[in-house]
């Protein structure tokens, strides 16, 4: 039986569909000897190498959460001389990220070896919640959250955004408890379920205001809680169980 290439690589555990391609497009993955071409399909027993070393399958399937710090690239490389994530994990098993933080962003990712998994959280007729807590470099307003709630036109897409919930956000120093709308504050608390291109940060700019720090702190159900930062931690039990139900794949 034949397979796309990088439906494979992500089935062994290797790396996302998407860093997949970029592989296949510079040249660097080859099957039973052979340069493989994005989107070509190959058998599923074929002796696939990646810059001449072979692929072995990843037996044991794991899915981590991570707490990004700024500075750490979404990549499975550091071949621009920055931080990739998967040096900067230094997991014992052969993973890859799922989904991005741009460089800037801190906060919750996953990574896993589990190409299903990996495929229905990259959906994006998924509509998976994330939820984000933002600063800017002025105070929130009413009008600000209203014109977000509603949905913006990003001119760089070409795309307006679909509704989303978004709300005040007081940091600890503020006490949280009170809400009290009257001392002010520069962050918002918002929940997307797409996954544009620096889609708060676009969304933030055409609401005239810039993003200074941007933290995710939940995808679906699973939380960022008090992980600390570049530290994670293995999904498992109930808590994968529920994330796996919601994606189909249980």
């Amino acid at each position: 039986m034949e397979v796309r290439i990088n439906k494979l690589l992500s089935s062994l555990g290797v790396c996302s569909r998407r860093e997949a391609d970029r592989l296949t497009e510079s040249g660097r993955v080859t099957a039973d000897g052979k340069s493989v071409d994005t989107g070509e399909r190959v058998a599923e027993d074929a002796v696939i190498c990646i810059d001449g070393k072979p692929v072995k399958r990843e037996e044991e399937r794991v899915l981590i959460a991570y707490n990004k710090p700024k500075g750490v690239v979404c990549t499975t490389t550091d071949r621009y001389g920055e931080r990739d994530i998967v040096s900067a994990v230094g997991f014992d098993k052969r993973i890859y990220p799922v989904g991005r933080l741009d460089k800037d962003s801190t906060g919750l990712i996953f990574l896993t070896n589990i190409g299903e998994l990996a495929a229905q959280l990259t959906k994006a007729s998924g509509l998976h919640e994330k939820e984000y807590v933002v600063g800017i470099n002025k105070n929130v307003t009413e009008e600000f959250l209203g014109k977000m709630r509603a949905g913006v036109y990003i001119k760089e897409l070409d795309k307006k955004t679909a509704p989303c919930r978004v709300d005040y956000f007081y940091p600890d120093k503020y006490d949280k408890m009170s809400r009290d709308k009257d001392k002010g504050t520069k962050f918002f608390r918002i929940i997307l379920t797409q996954g544009l291109n620096r889609q708060i940060r676009r969304m933030s700019e055409a609401c005239g205001a810039r993003v200074t720090s941007l933290k995710r702190i939940r995808i679906m159900n699973v939380e960022l809680g008090d992980l600390p930062e570049g530290k994670y931690r293995v999904i498992e039990g109930e808590e994968y169980r529920e994330l796996a139900e919601r994606l189909g794949i249980a």
